[in-house]
């Protein structure tokens, strides 16, 4: 069985600028590396070196006029996508291939045994990214393309695609919004940028039911969003029985957030990761692979991910046991967690 947990990580994340002053600035990328630095997690990854996505594979989930625009936006020195809200700068789109890119590789390393777990630390983020449409400071979608990898390359069948970040992500809702084969759920601050997941929102068509959302209040904190998580998703993912887990780990959830209003501590943030071990753990051997989304305080973001990495350090396994959950009017069996 795998072992370890691989790091995706790169200095050329950095060249991205969407300009002066912008909260998804390219000191994220930074933050993080120097933040696993200082508690000496860095050096206990496995680090995985990204690649660029190709044309082929941004296919699998962008069309391709989409891509021309962008190369076109970025090449005529536009200051943002033409299609939506987000600043570019002359290394943009290059770097945005190499973070849809960095998710492919983490997933590679996770489907072919080289690690048990990885955490992508990518940007541009990427849950916002619909087909045909960049907004919300996200170029491709980087998720999407990972399920999409693994499912042409590897032959999964079965996809499961967490979203904990606080903006709701419409961009892969969309894009598997007819697909059973991914199952995708989102906790997410309601209302909030950008509009959309409510809770009645499950999907249409042959993907009626596969889309899981959980809009919660101004002032959530870990509990309401962690109780979520028990409440919806572990009941459909024991009928959906995923291969691999997919997270798109957000950490503007974080209080003190200036783009939000959730409350999570980072030890909120290391017991969903915990959780998502856990069904992992249960449902396909443990596979699961995190990619950075939003947070946007350097020190609150810097120490989230040092939480989340701790975490996927450290080994568990994942026992059944009744809990108490905050979702509105729900009790249900929860995967806990024993040392």
């Amino acid at each position: 069985m795998a072992a370890g947990t691989g790091l995706v990580w790169a200095e050329a994340y950095r060249d991205h600028d969407p300009g002066p002053g912008h909260p998804e600035s390219p000191a994220r990328i930074t933050a993080v590396r120097e933040g696993l630095e200082r508690s000496g997690l860095i050096e206990r990854c496995v680090r995985l070196t990204p690649r660029p996505a190709s044309e082929e594979e941004l296919q699998r989930c962008h069309s391709l006029a989409y891509i021309h625009s962008v190369i076109r936006d970025v090449a005529d020195g536009k200051p943002c996508l033409s299609t939506g809200d987000t600043g570019l700068g002359a290394r943009s789109e290059a770097v945005a291939r190499l973070a849809a890119g960095g998710a492919i590789v983490a997933v590679e390393a996770v489907l072919t045994g080289a690690v048990r777990h990885a955490f992508a630390v990518v940007r541009p983020p990427g849950h916002h990214a619909e087909a045909s449409r960049g907004m919300g400071f996200c170029i491709y979608n980087n998720v999407a393309i990972a399920a999409r990898h693994a499912q042409a390359v590897y032959g999964l069948e079965r996809v499961l695609i967490v979203d904990w970040d606080v903006h709701h992500g419409n961009g892969t809702e969309a894009i598997f919004r007819q697909d059973p084969s991914v199952l995708y759920f989102s906790t997410h601050q309601s209302p909030l940028y950008p509009g959309t997941g409510a809770a009645d929102d499950c999907g249409e068509g042959a993907g009626e039911g596969a889309t899981i959302n959980c809009p919660l209040p101004a002032g959530s904190d870990g509990e309401a969003v962690i109780g979520a998580l028990r409440a919806r998703l572990l009941p459909a993912a024991e009928r959906f029985r995923p291969q691999l887990v997919l997270v798109s780990a957000g950490f503007d959830g974080r209080r003190g957030d200036p783009l939000a209003d959730f409350q999570l501590s980072d030890a909120d943030f290391s017991c969903l990761t915990q959780e998502v071990m856990a069904l992992a753990d249960r449902h396909c051997q443990g596979r699961l692979v995190s990619c950075l989304e939003g947070g946007y305080t350097l020190a609150g973001l810097a120490s989230a991910c040092t939480a989340h990495v701790a975490a996927l350090l450290r080994p568990f396994r994942g026992v059944l046991a009744p809990v108490a959950c905050p979702y509105p009017g729900v009790r249900v069996g929860s995967v806990g967690r024993t040392r």
